[in-house]
């Protein structure tokens, strides 16, 4: 990739962590703010914005370090354990998943709680983390479903775990929702932005 299409990268995603998190704090916390909504107070309401936005660009930048590290990690596994690194990918994300269930279960949960509703995140990252890779693999080509799939699972998790360890439902949304959008948005133009090497690069 060169230096005029990284910049745009870097730029655009900037764009997309800030938004989103804008969009999410205020669905999320909108308890919080609908007063301030009612109350007409736009300096206020702009200050509030600005610091969601300044947090926004925060979780961008943790996205964009996971894609990029990712990147590397992806052609050092390539090399290293050739056809089988998809299989390893698989086994990966498999342990991943177990691990967001069972562990913030150990962690979190009081003596007599239902282990149900600690699937809702690890079901909810499978199943997007599914319709990401399969709109990868239909704009690039089959390699590319497995090593879309893991990035959105295992490294979006990986990026999350700060607000994981301390499981404040209002920032593990904040957090997750964005940094789902940005890895997305990182995941899917990558090949637009450097046709000739993209299917190779994440394949």
């Amino acid at each position: 990739m060169n230096s005029r299409n990284w910049v745009r990268l870097f730029l655009s995603t900037l764009f997309v962590g800030g938004i989103s998190t804008v969009i999410v704090a205020f669905v999320v916390n909108w308890h919080q703010h609908s007063e301030l909504f009612a109350s007409g107070d736009v300096m206020q309401l702009l200050s509030v914005t600005f610091w969601y936005i300044g947090v926004g660009l925060i979780f961008s930048i943790i996205s964009q370090m996971g894609f990029f590290a990712y990147l590397t990690i992806h052609r050092f596994g390539l090399g290293i354990f050739k056809s089988y690194w998809s299989a390893v990918q698989v086994v990966l994300i498999v342990f991943v998943l177990f691990d967001l269930v069972y562990f913030r279960y150990i962690a979190f949960a009081n003596e007599g709680d239902s282990l149900l509703p600690y699937f809702a995140f690890p079901a909810f990252l499978l199943l997007y983390g599914l319709l990401v890779a399969y709109v990868k693999r239909s704009q690039t080509n089959k390699h590319a479903f497995i090593p879309a799939l893991f990035f959105m699972i295992v490294v979006t998790t990986v990026e999350w775990f700060p607000v994981l360890r301390e499981n404040e439902p209002s920032w593990l949304l904040l957090m997750l929702f964005p940094l789902l959008a940005c890895n997305s948005y990182q995941m899917l133009i990558l090949h637009k932005l450097n046709p000739p090497r993209a299917a190779t690069t994440v394949k």
